[in-house]
């Protein structure tokens, strides 16, 4: 974090980045819990972060940097202006779509690796309801090895999703390309 924003700004982001960092983490690892339900898992929960997020940076934004935060949008070095123009509605649109990607990444995730978990847990469940203990032992250790491998995707998902704030931090006091 600190080579992302640089260490006079990223002390003062510290403990929100770590509050967003150990939220969506404790979000993630309770729905592996029994019974557990992950909200990062709901598109409206994911969403909701992450346009709140990006709103509280471009408001940042505007606050540190007034009206020249718009020069992050213009790229340098283009003497056309045709191509300017085109490169200037680029940069608008993808600046738009983070929040949209930053929620969408967090949910799919969350979604698809809890679901196959949930999937192959039944399976276990349904062999052993119906007797065949033997070869239940395979899928049991097919559910542990996803499990753990569920466990590193919320950390890393946390990570993720910490590291884009981040760098959509940087933006704010970076706005030359």
């Amino acid at each position: 974090m600190f080579k992302q924003i640089g260490t006079s700004v990223a002390i003062v982001y510290f403990p929100y980045i770590i509050c967003v960092f150990y939220f969506i983490l404790m979000s993630n690892l309770q729905g592996l819990l029994p019974f557990g339900f992950t909200i990062t898992s709901q598109i409206l929960i994911t969403f909701s972060l992450s346009v709140s997020i990006f709103v509280g940076i471009v408001v940042l934004g505007f606050m540190h940097n007034k009206f020249n935060f718009l020069k992050l949008f213009i790229p340098s070095g283009v003497n056309i202006f045709a191509l300017k123009v085109f490169l200037v509605l680029i940069e608008v649109l993808s600046f738009l779509i983070r929040p949209l990607s930053l929620g969408i990444r967090l949910f799919a995730n969350m979604l698809a690796g809890h679901t196959l978990l949930h999937i192959l847990c039944a399976f276990v469940n349904f062999i052993f309801f119906y007797g065949l203990i033997l070869i239940v032992l395979i899928p049991i250790l097919i559910s542990s090895m996803v499990m753990l491998l569920e466990i590193c995707i919320c950390f890393i998902q946390a990570y993720v999703f910490t590291m884009l704030v981040t760098i959509y931090i940087r933006d704010v006091y970076n706005i030359s390309h």
